[in-house]
């Protein structure tokens, strides 16, 4: 039985992905550019905002200085007013007796409404964490080895539940159990011996 469970944001809990990739595509069609939002969900999925700012760019060219800006307010216009959580995610935070957290990439607003937005912050005052608090951004292993100690858990005894193949990399690079949340079927890029589920309510089972 782990000591604590460490989850993902966006993917995992909320499902904010998928609206994030319509943002950036209508974004980048007002300034003359056509990209689909299954290939930007595919090809940004758990990334750095930074590191996705740039793909865009090595891709279309400059873009304008405040389009990172425009990207973060327009996205949170769509969280507050179409935002999910991911299936079964209350249903299984309910049922759960072990210690949780949010362990994300995101800057710690964005966290919150995106927590907010999809009715799961109750289950997670005072246990959040963000990447650009800690100065590391996963796969490095940094953010869930500082949570980990903040929740008190050595990280062998942590599980992470994340839906992207760099937050599974920090996982194991900080030594802790993780399973994958699938959006897609057999990705390649799971590791051998990494459990998956297919909807978060499985996780039940493995705990």
């Amino acid at each position: 039985m782990p000591d604590a469970v460490l989850f993902d944001c966006d993917g995992t809990l909320v499902d904010s992905e998928t609206l994030s990739a319509e943002v950036f595509c209508e974004l980048l069609g007002g300034l003359g550019h056509a990209a689909e939002p299954a290939e930007i969900l595919l090809a940004f999925r758990g990334r750095q905002l930074a590191k996705c700012l740039a793909d865009l760019e090595s891709r279309f060219g400059a873009l304008p200085s405040d389009f990172g800006d425009l990207f973060r307010a327009r996205t949170a216009e769509v969280y507050r007013a179409r935002l999910c959580e991911m299936a079964g995610a209350a249903e299984l935070l309910r049922a759960m007796s072990h210690p949780v957290c949010v362990a994300s990439n995101a800057p710690r607003a964005k966290i919150e409404l995106c927590l907010e937005a999809a009715g799961l912050a109750r289950f997670f005052h005072g246990r959040i964490f963000s990447a650009y608090e800690v100065g590391a951004w996963k796969p490095d292993p940094g953010l869930f080895l500082h949570a980990a100690e903040a929740m008190g858990a050595a990280p062998a005894r942590c599980l992470v539940v994340e839906d992207s193949e760099p937050g599974v990399a920090a996982a194991l690079a900080a030594g802790m159990r993780v399973v994958a949340l699938l959006h897609e079927e057999a990705p390649g890029w799971v590791p051998a011996g990494v459990p998956t589920i297919r909807a978060l309510p499985e996780l039940r089972a493995l705990l």
